[in-house]
């Protein structure tokens, strides 16, 4: 069960110029049935936590579009249809970019353009939806954040007490835990109360979730069925068929490394990601100057 961590090489030319290694562990019916490297490594779950975080408005809102649920469990490329579905949480809200309370990103920097800003505008519905005051929905005493920190508690089966907390890039509050508690909160996750429409939105909506090439779109658009998040830092963890979940983590947070090595450790639980087998290194000229791969 227990394999050592996947060493991701990067060739430039015919000369080794990295390795990263990688550390994942797959969960099935509740117990741990592959490792590769350490399962109890303790990482952040930064991104990866949005679906998990988004649970709370799939209850409340009964009558949000598929497109605005994928949204709010988002990583995205600010394209214009990633946008468009921002807006509507946030009309829906009565707000506007000026109440996000992610920082400004992209070109021209703006609130709306932040990758987060899916994740925002739900949070700020979710405290319009109960009447909760809107203004610092992003800190940790706030219910919003109360609401998303019991749900990520009751999935991964820890105590509050046992998962670390600190300030996410967004500003909101993020989780550290081991992966096989991730990996373990992904595999509940589709039997938790109001998951079902929210993975449904996901699976609809793959290019919402991050974009075409991204390690979670593509496995959302390969296997049927499963659902994907990828977080900061190297983290992509995934919910499939059968009650599996899995969680991998780079080790020094190069994401480059999470296609091919979440290739390898699918194809061991008996899953192709063909696109993913060996990843072109490309220069700012568009050339492809090597390769990215699993040694």
């Amino acid at each position: 069960m227990g394999e050592p961590p996947i060493s991701v090489t990067v060739r430039r030319g015919q000369i080794v110029e990295a390795r990263h290694r990688v550390h994942a562990v797959a969960v099935q019916d509740g117990r741990v049935v592959h490792i590769a490297g350490d399962s109890d490594l303790v990482t952040f779950m930064r991104s990866a936590a949005k679906p998990l975080q988004a649970l709370p408005l799939a209850r409340a809102g009964g009558d949000l579009q598929l497109s605005e649920l994928a949204i709010a469990s988002a990583s995205h490329l600010a394209r214009p249809d990633q946008l468009d579905a921002v807006r509507s949480l946030l009309s829906r809200a009565g707000a506007d970019e000026d109440d996000l309370e992610c920082g400004p990103f992209g070109d021209p920097p703006s609130r709306l353009n932040h990758n987060c800003s899916g994740k925002h505008a739900g949070m700020l519905l979710l405290a319009h939806t109960h009447g909760w005051e809107a203004r610092g929905y992003r800190l940790p005493d706030h219910p919003v954040q109360q609401a998303a920190f019991a749900e990520v508690c009751d999935a991964a089966g820890l105590a509050r007490d046992a998962i670390g907390t600190a300030v996410d890039g967004c500003g909101v509050v993020t989780f550290a835990l081991p992966l096989r508690s991730i990996a373990l909160a992904f595999a509940r996750l589709p039997t938790v109360d109001g998951a079902a429409r929210l993975l449904a939105a996901m699976q609809a909506h793959p290019e919402l979730i991050r974009g075409p090439g991204a390690p979670d779109t593509e496995l959302m658009r390969t296997l049927p069925g499963w659902t994907a998040k990828g977080g900061a830092d190297g983290l992509l963890c995934a919910a499939g068929p059968g009650a599996v979940g899995i969680a991998l983590k780079t080790e020094d947070g190069g994401s480059r490394a999470v296609g091919p090595a979440l290739h390898t450790f699918l194809a061991r639980l008996g899953h192709d990601l063909p696109q993913f087998a060996s990843m072109p290194l490309w220069n700012s000229r568009g050339e492809n100057v090597g390769e990215i791969a699993v040694e």
